[in-house]
């Protein structure tokens, strides 16, 4: 039975550009300098962008106040425009521009090379992302936020900038609050350094507040102000279901095909929660579009998946146009919600739920849990249904469930692990970090749990200070200090070759492909059985990578073995910059000859918090907490006889707690290498 819907309107935006409303404000117009290579048509594009109206507008308000807060809707041209408005009016420094994603940071700086009629790496425009750059002194550098938080550490001040701009800051990331908390100590040590906070649903008021220094509470003297710039929306109907759905994917896949066989132009985009909800429903389509005869053109889908650790190369495709006669159906999680624009799509079907991370405490262990979504998030995922025509937006959830929901989604700051940030910014010289300005503070028990595993690592003293060389050596790695205390560690246990191999393989998602059809699952299965050793999943790693170097990094190789050709460039690459680093502290790059014990005693020495056992009742305990974790699945663990310790390096939780990445060790190297945290004793149940 299809799912019913009950509708809803959804007014169309009408936000509009502002000033303050107590301030009357003379602004002299000011002709746009055009590149003279340029093409007409990129020019035409640029005029046409919603926040080309507000050029003079943003102009002002940047030369005026020291902070603009930007609420400026996705797809309105302000993380490409903006930076160009400032080159254009010749602000005398650097430009810098804060992405939560590298995806983004490179397309914003690929795309804006195009409209000013440069190449990435010259003198207009260039990028940093983590393992990677292309830059050479550019007047506009889109970024990571860890990449501006490690400049920070070189130049607390930033003095090589006149401004900068954290995009995207609706999304509320880890590093995004620390940058605001930085950037707020830097603003009042350096007057004429400019910010802009841009998003597309904020609350505005909230950060007006948090970066407004004003004394005398004279609105006059405000240093912060708030604008708002009107997006590209038309109106967009909002359908609920009469009754809660028993099942969203099913549902999911009930509504694409009704909505399908409507025949309603536009392409349909429906959001779910993680990969493997995305490849389910995908597979589900397609078997249905099996079905379908040649005869029907007309109601033929062209069904394409979007989640963050999809290749590259095929995140393009859901770009493209669908062919003449078929309709494009792009199935994603919640990237799709804010970070990318697709084009044509006018059908949006939401499941209501968000896969986020959440900081077990207790466990010390970060999972992966699934939550309703915010009204923020689900007026988000509304608007990409208006933004070509007039759309249509079908939830999955009554209304009266829709006014239940969280007006906005925590931020990561109150629900992460803290212990990398607090060593970023222990290096960034703030001594308290309970006094550390926040805009929204975290849990103080996550503080202390930082803390505690930073100082059990030897990276902070007892009186909170970083140690040297240890401490300020860690806090230079854009790597989880657990990896960082091995990798720094692996020169006294001589295993440093396998130790880069084995953090370098982590750095990436997967490097096994999943095939979807019966024979080449069962053929990558046994390919797979070919690198799987008992030690665990860091030593397959390990033979993975050997096994890609000596066949001289044979694509053919990875296609014989089912194994991610890209991702496998990628760990070469990240390899190649971690040895520099570590040769530059002087640590000795050699190898143990494959003994397996010597390497997975270096791992206990960094990652002895992540320690598990098996507990009687059949299911492994950590030592810390005592939360029961399963083997993952895709583990080489998973169908062997099951020892009795292990060290992981992931918890996801999805049906239930499942760890991944393991190892398996013994427990007398824990009290060897880690006396300082754990003891032996003895107990009775």
């Amino acid at each position: 039975m299809m799912t019913e819907f009950k509708p809803r309107f959804l007014k169309p935006s009408n936000t509009t550009s502002f000033l303050d409303k107590d301030e009357s404000v003379s602004i002299e117009t000011t002709d746009f300098i055009y590149n003279k290579h340029l093409s007409q048509s990129i020019q035409t594009q640029r005029q046409r962008l919603p926040i080309f109206n507000n050029r003079n507008h943003i102009l002002y308000l940047v030369e005026k106040y020291q902070t603009l807060v930007l609420i400026g809707e996705t797809g309105c041209g302000k993380s490409t425009q903006i930076p160009q408005y400032l080159i254009e009016a010749e602000w005398p420094k650097q430009i810098g521009v804060c992405e939560p994603r590298r995806v983004a940071a490179i397309s914003l700086a690929n795309r804006v090379a195009d409209e000013t009629g440069t190449l990435v790496q010259q003198d207009i425009v260039g990028y940093a992302v983590r393992f990677d750059a292309c830059y050479n002194n550019p007047k506009i550098k889109y970024m990571t936020e860890g990449i501006l938080l490690r400049e920070m550490m070189a130049d607390p001040l930033l003095k090589n900038y006149s401004l900068i701009m954290l995009d995207e800051a609706h999304e509320r990331s880890l590093y995004t609050d620390i940058l605001m908390g930085l950037m707020k100590k830097i603003l009042k040590k350096r007057k004429e350094l400019r910010l802009i906070v841009a998003s597309a649903t904020l609350d505005a008021n909230e950060l007006q507040q948090f970066f407004n220094e004003n004394p005398t509470g004279n609105k006059k003297n405000d240093t912060a102000v708030i604008m708002s710039v009107e997006g590209r929306q038309f109106p967009v109907d909002i359908f609920y279901v009469a009754e809660p759905v028993p099942c969203y994917i099913q549902a999911s896949v009930d509504t694409v095909l009704k909505i399908n066989s409507s025949k309603e132009p536009g392409d349909i985009l429906v959001f779910l929660t993680g990969q493997e909800e995305v490849e389910r429903t995908v597979r589900l389509l397609n078997e249905h579009e099996n079905l379908i005869e040649q005869s029907r053109k007309k109601e033929r889908m062209m069904i394409l998946p979007m989640y963050g650790s999809l290749p590259h190369h095929d995140q393009l495709k859901v770009f493209r146009p669908a062919p003449d006669g078929c309709r494009k159906v792009i199935v994603a999680t919640n990237v799709a919600e804010t970070s990318v624009t697709i084009p044509g799509i006018v059908h949006v079907v939401d499941c209501g739920f968000v896969k986020l991370k959440w900081y077990n405490n207790e466990a010390h262990t970060d999972s992966l849990i699934t939550v309703p979504i915010s009204k923020s998030s689900a007026n988000q995922r509304a608007g990409r249904a208006g933004r070509v025509r007039s759309g249509k937006v079908y939830r999955l959830y009554t209304e009266d469930y829709a006014v239940k929901l969280a007006d906005n989604t925590p931020p990561e700051m109150v629900r992460s692990n803290l212990t990398y940030p607090v060593l970023q910014i222990k290096a960034l010289g703030i001594a308290n970090i309970l006094k550390f300005n926040f805009p929204s503070p975290p849990p103080l028990e996550n503080l202390k749990g930082a803390l505690e595993i930073l100082y059990a690592l030897d990276s902070i003293d007892i009186d909170g200070e970083l140690t040297k060389p240890l401490g300020y050596n860690m806090a230079e790695f854009a790597l989880d200090p657990l990896y960082s205390k091995v990798l720094l560690s692996s020169g006294e246990f001589g295993c440093s070759e396998e130790i880069l191999t084995i953090i370098a393989m982590l750095q990436v998602e997967t490097v096994f492909t999943k095939p979807t059809t019966g024979n080449s699952v069962i053929k990558a299965r046994i390919q797979k059985r070919l690198f799987e050793v008992e030690e665990g999943d860091l030593i397959t790693y390990l033979n993975v990578y050997n096994g890609f170097i000596q066949s001289e990094m044979s694509q053919g190789f990875c296609h014989k073995n089912f194994l991610s050709y890209k991702s496998l460039k990628r760990v070469v690459e990240i390899r190649n910059r971690l040895e520099k680093m570590i040769r530059s502290y002087g640590i000795p790059i050699e190898s143990c000859l494959r003994s397996t014990e010597t390497i997975r005693k270096c791992l206990v020495k960094g990652l002895f918090p992540n320690a598990a056992y098996l507990h009687y009742s059949g299911v492994y305990k950590t030592i810390r907490g005592d939360i029961e974790l399963f083997v993952h699945p895709d583990s080489v663990l998973y169908t062997i006889s099951q020892p009795q310790w292990v060290l992981f390096c992931q918890v996801v939780h999805t049906t239930k707690l499942f760890m991944r990445d393991i190892t398996v060790i013994e427990s007398d190297w824990l009290l060897e290498l880690a006396p300082h945290f754990y003891y032996k004793t003895t107990f009775y149940e």
